[in-house]
């Protein structure tokens, strides 16, 4: 049970149903459950769906990789409703059973941002040059400065969602 009350469904601002709905039906959220908590500050809560929906909908990354990043980040803070969630149908379960960082099963751009994201949320003081030289060659600076945007609005997200317990007791 979520240590704040969500906020009922009919009682949300009809700007925050509709970018709950938005967010729902694009696959970008898997439980309304977050925004309802969320809801307490609508404009804040607005805030945040729309930078979700930007690198939903607008990203340089591809979303496979981003949904890559988003479960790495998972295995590392050990979120449950965050490991459970799916964003993407092209992560199959053997890709999300090994998230190894040297797997040959993942490309060289997707090992760099799985490495880097790995030390982003659970070392970030080992992160260093030569992290950065890995990711320049396969990302342009746009696309590794997204990255490390969507590994902070991740590990953000992630934390705040497992210390509300703001998802559904069945997860």
């Amino acid at each position: 049970m979520s240590r704040i009350s969500p906020v009922p469904l009919p009682a949300l601002p009809d700007s925050l149903a509709s970018a709950l709905e938005r967010g729902l039906r694009s696959g970008m959220l898997s439980s309304s459950v977050p925004v309802q908590v969320w809801a307490h500050r609508p404009p804040l809560a607005e805030a945040w769906l729309a930078l979700l929906e930007q690198f939903h909908s607008h990203s340089l990354l591809g979303e496979r990789l981003k949904e890559l990043v988003r479960l790495k980040i998972a295995s590392v803070t050990t979120c449950k409703a965050c490991q459970l969630a799916r964003k993407s149908g092209e992560v199959s379960e053997e890709d999300v059973a090994c998230l190894a960082t040297d797997s040959d099963r993942f490309t060289e751009a997707e090992q760099a941002a799985l490495q880097f994201a790995e030390l982003f949320a659970g070392d970030y003081m080992m992160l260093d040059d030569r992290h950065y030289v890995a990711l320049s060659r396969c990302f342009s600076q746009a696309q590794i400065t997204e990255l490390n945007m969507y590994c902070a609005l991740m590990l953000a997200g992630g934390r705040m969602t497992y210390v509300q317990q703001a998802y559904e007791d069945e997860q």
